[in-house]
C-alpha cells in the first residue's frame, strides 16, 4: 500500500486499467500492424461536412454565442429530435423527450450503472462480453452472471441484462429475433432493465436487418411502458472524437439519468452537439454506406487471409457486420502469453481473457479489421497465424 491507498474508497482500490487503452500505447509505431482497438478509420472521416458545419454554427453571432455557452443537460433539442426520428425509423416510437445526449454511449453506461447497480446487485451478461461495460459497471461493485445461469425471481433478482444485439464487441455475434424476444420475456420475469447497447447497428454488411430490442418492447406503440434502454452513438460512424452518444428510453428512467448526468458533467459540450446535428443531417447515410462497403472490404479480405494461413485448431465464424472477428485457438495456448509474442513481430491483438468477468477464456482472442487495408492484413494475419502454428507444434513437441 502506498502512503495514499488507505484514504481511497474500496471501488478505487479495486480499479483496474483497461487492457485495450494499455496495448493501444505500445502500438503507435509505424512498423506496427494493429488489430487491437475497434477504432473507425480516421481516413474515413467526412473532413469537409466537420468544416461546413463549424462555419456554420459560427457564421452568425447569436448562434455562435449559444454554441459557447452551457445548455440543458438532457441536450441540444435539434439534435435530440433527428435523433428520435432515427430512432423511429428503427421501430422505436421515441420522442425528443425520450432521448438524454451523453458524451458518447460510455458514459451512457457509466449513468445506468449509478442508476441500477448496489453492491451486491446481480448483472447479466453474455460471455464475453464488451471490456468498457465491464469497467463501467464493475465501479459500482455488482457481481456478473451469465444469461444462461438460474436466477432468483422476487428482491434479489437481476435488475440488469446487458445485450450486444448486433454484431457484439468482441466476438461479433448477432442475437437473432427469437433470441431478442426471450431475452424481453426473460427481463420481464425478473423484472429487470434491459441496457442495449446498439454501438455497431449501422454496420451491417450481410443479411436482413433485425429490429432493436427497444422496438420489440415497444410493441404496443408506447414507449413509456417499455423497460429498454438505448444506448446509441455517432463514434463508429460519424467521429468518435466529439464524444456524442444517447440513451433512449421511457420518460421516467430517463429523468432519473438527466439528474444523475448533471452531477458528473452538466451536459455534453454544446457546440459538439451543435456541429454533430449539422453532419447527421448532411451525410449521416452517406457515411454510413461508404463506412460499411470499406469495412465489409475489410471483413472479407480477414476472413480470407485466415482461410489461407490458419493452422489446424484455430476456429471463427464469420461477422454480418461490426468491427470484430473472434478467434479461438487450441485449448492449450493462452492468447496472453501469445500477445507477447507477436508485439515483438510488430503484430498486435487483444486477448480474449478480459472480456470475461471472471478471467476465463485465456485461449481466446480478438481481431479488429477497421483499421488495416488488405494488404497489412495479409501480413498481418500470415505472421500471426504463423506464430500461431509454432506455438502448437512446440505443444506437441514438448508432449511427445
Amino acid at each position: 500500500m502506498t502512503s495514499t491507498d488507505f484514504r481511497l474508497s474500496s471501488r478505487a482500490r479495486s480499479i483496474r486499467a483497461s487492457e485495450i487503452r494499455e496495448l493501444l500505447k505500445l502500438v503507435g509505431k509505424p512498423s506496427m500492424i494493429s488489430f487491437a482497438g475497434g477504432i473507425p478509420d480516421p481516413a474515413l472521416f467526412n473532413v469537409a461536412l466537420f468544416q461546413d458545419a463549424w462555419r456554420e454554427v459560427f457564421a452568425g453571432p447569436s448562434v455562435a454565442r449559444e454554441a459557447l455557452q452551457y445548455s440543458t443537460t438532457e441536450g441540444y433539442l435539434p439534435l435530440r429530435q433527428w435523433i428520435a426520428g432515427h430512432m423511429q425509423q428503427r421501430g422505436v416510437p421515441a420522442a425528443a423527450d425520450n432521448i438524454l445526449i451523453t458524451s458518447g454511449s460510455q458514459q451512457g453506461l457509466d449513468l445506468i450503472g449509478k442508476l441500477l447497480h448496489d453492491p451486491g446487485s446481480t448483472v447479466l451478461t453474455a460471455r464475453p462480453t464488451y471490456l468498457g461495460a465491464l469497467q463501467s459497471f464493475s465501479a459500482f461493485e455488482p457481481v456478473f452472471s451469465g444469461l444462461e445461469a438460474p436466477q432468483p425471481t422476487g428482491p434479489t433478482a437481476p435488475r440488469l441484462l446487458y445485450l450486444v444485439p448486433d454484431f457484439a464487441n468482441p466476438d461479433g455475434v448477432t442475437m437473432g429475433k427469437t433470441a431478442r424476444h426471450q431475452a424481453l420475456d426473460q427481463a420481464r420475469a425478473l423484472d429487470a432493465v434491459i441496457v442495449e447497447d446498439a454501438a455497431y447497428s449501422a454496420l451491417r454488411y450481410d443479411g436482413e436487418d433485425l429490429p432493436p430490442i427497444a422496438a420489440l418492447d415497444a410493441v404496443t406503440g408506447d414507449i413509456e411502458t417499455t423497460r429498454t434502454l438505448y444506448c446509441g452513438t455517432f463514434s463508429k460512424t460519424l467521429s468518435p472524437g466529439l464524444r456524442v452518444g444517447w440513451i433512449s428510453g421511457p420518460k421516467a428512467l430517463i429523468r432519473k439519468l438527466t439528474l444523475l448526468k448533471q452531477g458528473a458533467d452538466l451536459h455534453t459540450a454544446t457546440i459538439n452537439q451543435m456541429v454533430m446535428h449539422h453532419v447527421a443531417i448532411a451525410g449521416y447515410d452517406t457515411q454510413v454506406a461508404r463506412a460499411r462497403a470499406v469495412y465489409r472490404t475489410r471483413r472479407d479480405a480477414m476472413l480470407a487471409a485466415l482461410e489461407r494461413y490458419a493452422p489446424s485448431g484455430l476456429r471463427w465464424k464469420k461477422p454480418e457486420g461490426g468491427m470484430f472477428l473472434w478467434l479461438e485457438l487450441p485449448d492449450h495456448l493462452d492468447a496472453g502469453t501469445l500477445l507477447q509474442q507477436a508485439l515483438r513481430q510488430d503484430i498486435a491483438f487483444v486477448p480474449g481473457a478480459a472480456f470475461h468477468p471472471d478471467g476465463s477464456g485465456r485461449n481466446t482472442m480478438r481481431l479488429s479489421f477497421s483499421l488495416s487495408d488488405e494488404a497489412q492484413t495479409e501480413v498481418g494475419i500470415f505472421k500471426l497465424c504463423t506464430l500461431i502454428g509454432q506455438q502448437g507444434m512446440a505443444r506437441t513437441a514438448n508432449v511427445s
